[in-house]
């Protein structure tokens, strides 16, 4: 088997570290709202690549975390007027939602950034003896030139990182004894949840979250690290500099990146007004199509997402599985009519056979005589046909979500 791996920028034949078994790492999302279609790309590619290691026999770790403190998530925390714990519990569980309906396994372990503070700390601890990082005003930052290696997931150059674009330049304050230092920890700001530390009382920066979580549910060492080609700089290659400078190991040896996902040919973005959440999604289309969509086309290469592309991988999925595609609108217009009959003919035998009011007047005023055992044979005749309805309507909703939601390929 092979992979095309960043780091080398071209394909190699895999080999594990350790024979039979796979430690792989992907990205998680930051949990602070509804997880978007290009959240559900890496989620999807990797889970099919996950499937098929297991496939082919390996035993494989797939861990992938949670981001649960960010300042996306305290925002909106002073937005809700809650805590920044109970915005992230609750999207940790939608998200789990919609893994679920993209047919998206559970991880090994899905480890959350604040339950893992004291490891991040333990390591920041262990750079900072090693003279990879320093201290100031209660900031701890990571000295990015002491780490030789580094840009060589980028393909990055320092001093072209330096004095070239200033956009690639990591943002810092000037207390930095180089621009191009980031951030290990940050003290805490008025309202934000924080953590003890020989630093201060704040919390870790965003690339020292995977490289401790990686680390402990993997090891010092992993074979596979992953996620969307945004994270390669400078979230991966912060991690490869935090994690070799600490554990004086190689980091992962195979990196797998996803590229962009585009809404009508242009950047997924709230300002432009393209911004489409996957459980948006599931209201139009089955999760199951929106899989299939993703698995349309080379994970390496840009994909499109418009209506009319998910329309037509709609048709596809579900004449590939073998099941008409019109089949989900005949189910419902069969429900209808025989809702409809089923009620037109019930409320005939009750008029008939029952003195009901009904206003303005009696049913006994159109119909006299006493309650006789054909009547009475007509009004549960109605009665049992009314529940037969319902059951009818409830079945053909069951099959439905049995025939289109619960697959399970890849």
């Amino acid at each position: 088997m092979k992979l095309y791996n960043t780091l080398s920028k071209k394909k190699e034949e895999f080999t594990p570290l350790e024979e039979g078994k796979v430690r792989m790492y992907v990205c998680g999302p930051t949990v602070y709202n509804f997880i978007h279609i290009g959240n559900a790309r890496p989620m999807i590619v990797f889970d099919t690549v996950r499937r098929y290691f297991e496939y082919k026999g390996y035993d494989v770790n797939y861990v992938s975390n949670f981001t649960d403190v960010d300042d996306k998530i305290i925002k909106k925390a002073i937005e809700e007027g809650v805590s920044s714990d109970e915005i992230s519990k609750r999207y940790i569980a939608e998200c789990k939602k919609d893994m679920e309906g993209m047919n998206v396994k559970p991880a090994t372990t899905h480890p959350l950034a604040t339950e893992e503070i004291g490891g991040m700390i333990e390591m920041i601890g262990a750079l900072i003896e090693k003279g990879y990082a320093y201290e100031k005003n209660g900031t701890v930052y990571f000295r990015t030139r002491k780490f030789p290696d580094y840009g060589k997931l980028s393909h990055k150059n320092l001093d072209d990182l330096r004095s070239g674009e200033r956009s690639l330049l990591v943002t810092g304050e000037d207390e930095k004894e180089d621009p191009l230092d980031f951030v290990l920890w940050k003290p805490k700001k008025e309202g934000e949840p924080s953590w003890e530390s020989p630093w201060s009382d704040g919390r870790p920066g965003w690339h020292i979250e995977c490289s401790e979580m990686s680390k402990k549910y993997l090891g010092e060492q992993i074979d596979i690290h992953a996620g969307g080609e945004d994270l390669v700089f400078p979230h991966h290659e912060n991690e490869i500099a935090q994690s070799e400078a600490a554990n004086g190991k190689e980091f992962a040896k195979y990196w797998m990146h996803n590229a962009f996902l585009n809404i009508d040919n242009r950047k997924m973005s709230k300002s432009l007004g393209n911004f489409r959440t996957v459980r948006e999604i599931s209201e139009q289309f089955d999760l199951q199509v929106l899989r299939f969509f993703m698995l349309s086309a080379h994970y390496r290469s840009p994909l499109n997402f418009s209506a009319e592309l998910m329309e037509a991988s709609s048709f596809q999925f579900w004449t590939r599985i073998g099941i008409p595609v019109m089949l989900p609108s005949l189910l419902d217009t069969f429900a209808l009519l025989f809702a409809n009959a089923i009620t037109a003919y019930a409320t005939v035998l009750l008029l008939v056979t029952t003195s009901i009011p009904l206003l303005p007047v009696k049913i006994t005023t159109m119909f006299t005589g006493e309650m006789t055992p054909q009547r009475e044979m007509g009004s549960t005749l109605a009665i049992w046909m009314i529940v037969i309805m319902l059951a009818v309507i409830c079945g053909c909703n069951l099959l439905k979500k049995l025939l289109y939601k619960g697959g399970s390929g890849s």
